[in-house]
């Protein structure tokens, strides 16, 4: 980019940032104050939704982890280090990914990456010889708990889009993509690993699970064989938004009907992604009488 061009992004920034607080006695704070802020110069029409929407997810993607989004190891499509090409082909035809990590003994642990398209070759000639080990291609290791603006930058330097995620025994956890963080800023995008189609609810651990804020309460209890009365709402990010009495930010929890429900990714507009669990009964029903 050119000096013109820095100087004119500068200088709009600069004058965007003035007239932010222009009429503002105190300027904020805290994170939550800013996006109060920003919320209130977007309704002064300062600027639309969408960029309201990607500043705060901006604000946003620095507090959340890896662990916070990534696909659990048990819901990745793996390719066998020893498979052949006939096994490897129905995989590619059923998940149309473009890239999948390749494992050893188990899930655990993965030894590399195969780019669909390096198996072009054994297309074009079918005399050569197929050896997976001869394509399979370095894999990217990221720890659980990397901050997404971090990964985001190193998937920018580095040109990948995916990377494994290793919990602290370095034992494969789950993946991420480059798309997986970008929806934390951007909202949601298609991404070739997201949730199945059709699917609203991931199982993350034992007790923890990943929501789509606009499943609704007839889907959410027909999972958890669970009967949330749906009158007063649609879908569990209603529910969540009843519960708070406000349009909550990333990082607001509420526990309600049972569950523990955490905010991963919210706007001005809507909630957009949850994190929850199972609460104690015999937890719960001390806390009741506690409170009695």
């Amino acid at each position: 980019m050119n000096e013109d061009g820095r100087s004119s992004r500068g200088s709009f920034a600069a004058r965007l940032m003035e007239r932010l607080f222009q009429n503002s006695s105190n300027e904020p704070e805290n994170k939550q104050q800013l996006v109060e802020l920003l919320r209130q110069a977007k309704n002064r029409a300062l600027f639309n939704t969408d960029a309201l929407t990607m500043m705060e997810g901006v604000l946003q993607v620095s507090d959340l982890q890896v662990r916070d989004i990534m696909i659990p190891r048990a819901q990745m499509e793996v390719i066998g280090r020893d498979d052949a090409l006939s096994d490897i082909l129905p995989v590619l035809v059923e998940s149309s990914h473009s890239r999948y990590p390749v494992i050893g003994e188990d899930r655990a642990e993965v030894v590399g990456t195969l780019l669909a398209k390096d198996l072009l070759q054994y297309f074009a000639d079918s005399a050569k010889k197929f050896k997976l080990r001869d394509i399979i291609r370095s894999a990217v290791f990221v720890p659980e708990s990397k901050r997404l603006d971090v990964l985001l930058r190193e998937f920018r330097a580095s040109r990948n889009h995916m990377a494994i995620v290793v919990d602290e025994y370095g034992a494969a956890a789950g993946l991420v993509t480059i798309e997986d963080v970008l929806e934390q800023i951007v909202g949601e995008i298609e991404d070739e690993y997201d949730f199945d189609e059709g699917a609203f609810i991931m199982r993350r651990a034992e007790n923890n699970y990943t929501v789509k804020a606009h499943t609704t309460i007839e889907d959410f209890n027909e999972y958890f064989n669970i009967e949330i009365d749906d009158e007063d709402f649609d879908t569990i990010g209603g529910l969540v938004l009843h519960a708070l009495g406000h349009m909550p930010v990333r990082g607001e929890h509420v526990e309600a009907e049972g569950f523990r429900f955490e905010v991963l990714g919210a706007d001005s507009r809507k909630i957009r992604l949850l994190a929850i669990s199972k609460l104690d009964p015999a937890i719960t029903t001390e806390d009741k009488a506690d409170n009695a």
